[in-house]
């Protein structure tokens, strides 16, 4: 029996597979460096990093072994190296009557993984050819010979099977590279592009617009309690959208939760308040902290909306107040909301007082309902006893996302009313 191969069908053998995966890293970053401006910036961050990771991800070979399949044919098979034979003349050809044996056994995934050796291997790699998505395992027989082959093939898919083992490490641990890389590599694109933004913009010379104009900006962290201030433009064509910093969207959020003590310690003074009357509290304390820029009922886009914060002409945070009367209102709330939403990256809450219904059928309607909605883009793991938090993307565009919070507070009943 002989096996049909040589030293130029050998697996796991023509490239070094950490080399391979460099490669692929690499690539990663240089088709972040070629995205064009205008649409690296319109699109979300994580969907980006989403995109990336799915397609540098790397998936291990997965041999199908139930899928085998052979074919025989009958041939002449060269004994001439056979040296249990007494050939007297081994410098040429020596056929004998025989059959071809051969072996498809498909496979999952990228065939060059079974090229590349991992960092543990042999001296001796197993020998098979590979043709589409199957490896092709040959086998000529003499007549004479009546040796089973299946010993040979079992040993040869079991010799397969371990380098596909030894690769697994490489390719896992370079899968979990892929995140933290994507970032990395998008951060400093966007830093590189906003500072070129901002050289320009500096200049104060009027820009041509180009069709690469970038249509978004991100605003970097500033101080706490002091709303961000867009860099200066002047007839440039590229328009900043304003971006509020985490902790000072967390710092209001903190500022309204403690009305919650302030209703603890004196419910009377709240048990008849309606929307317009407790929204008036939280503007007070909202505006103490902000430098007097929150407004109420301010008109905006498609409707008006309970509490807003302002930079200039735009909106730094939007948030609804509103009565729970069930998961219906509720969801025409999270509507109204996406209708007052225009920028990317918008920080958003909704502000839900209950009066008279148990607070966990509250948390568990709202609930339901937001991640129910069509708008929900993913959950944010946000620990809160009387909340959530989701990232929602707006009307007719999913690349534009913002930040909703959804606050539940128990508001004091009306004691003559029950």
């Amino acid at each position: 029996m002989r096996r049909s191969g040589n030293r130029y069908n050998h697996l796991f053998a023509d490239t070094d597979l950490q080399h391979q995966l460099d490669i692929t890293l690499h690539e990663l970053c240089t088709t972040v460096d070629n995205i064009p401006a205008e649409r690296f910036l319109n699109t979300a961050h994580d969907d980006l990093i989403a995109h990336l990771v799915e397609k540098f991800s790397v998936e291990q070979v997965n041999l199908q072994r139930d899928q085998m399949s052979v074919e025989a044919t009958e041939t002449k098979v060269d004994v001439s190296q056979d040296h249990n034979r007494w050939i007297e003349d081994r410098s040429r050809p020596f056929y004998r009557p025989g059959q071809k044996i051969v072996v498809h056994l498909p496979f999952i995934c990228e065939a060059p993984l079974l090229k590349a050796r991992p960092s543990t291997y042999t001296t001796s790699s197993p020998i098979a050819e590979v043709t589409g998505q199957e490896i092709i395992l040959t086998y000529d027989i003499a007549d004479d010979v009546t040796r089973d082959i299946k010993p040979d093939l079992d040993a040869t898919i079991a010799q397969i099977e371990q380098y596909l083992n030894w690769q697994a490490p490489q390719i896992f641990a370079h899968n979990a590279r892929l995140q933290g890389a994507a970032d990395t590599a998008i951060n400093e694109r966007r830093r590189r592009l906003l500072a070129n933004t901002r050289r320009l913009t500096n200049l104060g010379i009027p820009v041509r617009t180009r069709a690469d104009a970038p249509a978004t900006y991100t605003i970097p962290t500033v101080r706490k309690k002091a709303l961000p201030t867009l860099p200066i433009a002047t007839t440039a064509p590229f328009e900043p959208e304003p971006t509020w910093a985490m902790d000072q969207y967390e710092h209001a959020l903190n500022v309204i939760q403690q009305m919650t003590l302030v209703m603890e310690r004196s419910p009377s003074a709240f048990s008849t308040m309606d929307e317009e009357a407790l929204r008036q509290h939280f503007l007070v304390q909202l505006n103490g902290q902000f430098e007097g820029r929150a407004t109420g009922e301010t008109f905006n886009l498609n409707g008006k909306t309970d509490i807003l914060l302002r930079e200039g002409a735009r909106n730094a945070f939007i948030a609804e107040c509103k009565f729970w009367k069930g998961p219906k209102k509720f969801r025409e709330a999270i509507d109204q909301l996406l209708g007052y939403t225009a920028w990317r990256d918008s920080k958003t809450a909704i502000l839900v007082f209950n009066r008279g219904t148990a607070t966990s059928t509250v948390l568990e309607g709202v609930k339901d309902v937001c991640e129910s909605h069509p708008n929900l883009k993913r959950v944010v793991n946000w620990p809160h006893s009387s909340g959530y938090r989701y990232i929602f993307h707006q009307n007719g565009d999913r690349n534009r996302e913002f930040l909703m919070t959804v606050l539940v507070f128990d508001v004091p009943a009306d004691a003559a009313a029950s």
